[in-house]
């Protein structure tokens, strides 16, 4: 189960609450996350440097080591991980931090990766990227072998 999809059975638990039981129960999942991020600081500061390296294309991992701000790599860093990991490569044309949108263009013509796919790994690796625009490859003329001459136009 993702980051995302975890957040989203939260607040989905949390709707179904009503009045001071919605405040009882984001009392409770904020005191589980302080918890849960204590001990995860903690076991982050004990691994050796080069061990946490491997971890971080896990998009569980990656998602808790964003959402308790210990992941160590910068957020272009995360983009290009999360980018890195679709069957079909984009390049970057730009990201906005202030807005969270991140400009991307398909750098192979065809059916590449969909955008759900890549606001999928985006949502681990970068949830500050809020918005994807994807610029479209123009589309090539595709030239095929003429029709066979008809009997007529001999």
């Amino acid at each position: 189960m993702t980051a995302e999809e975890t957040g989203l059975r939260i607040q989905e638990a949390l709707d179904r609450l009503t009045g001071g039981e919605q405040v009882a129960g984001e009392q409770l999942v904020r005191e589980l996350m302080a918890f849960y991020g204590d001990g995860l600081t903690r076991l982050v500061r004990a691994l050796p440097p080069h061990t946490l390296g491997p971890l971080l294309d896990d998009p569980a991992v990656a998602g808790l080591l964003v959402l308790h701000d210990l992941h160590p790599e910068d957020v272009t860093a995360r983009i290009s991980r999360a980018l890195d990991s679709l069957p079909e490569p984009v390049e970057v044309l730009g990201f906005d931090p202030g807005t969270g949108s991140l400009r991307l263009r398909r750098t192979k013509t065809g059916c590449g990766s969909a955008e759900q796919d890549i606001e999928a790994a985006l949502a681990c690796h970068a949830p500050e990227v809020t918005a994807v625009e994807l610029d479209r490859a123009p589309q090539l003329l595709q030239i095929g072998t003429r029709p066979p001459a008809s009997a007529e136009a001999r």
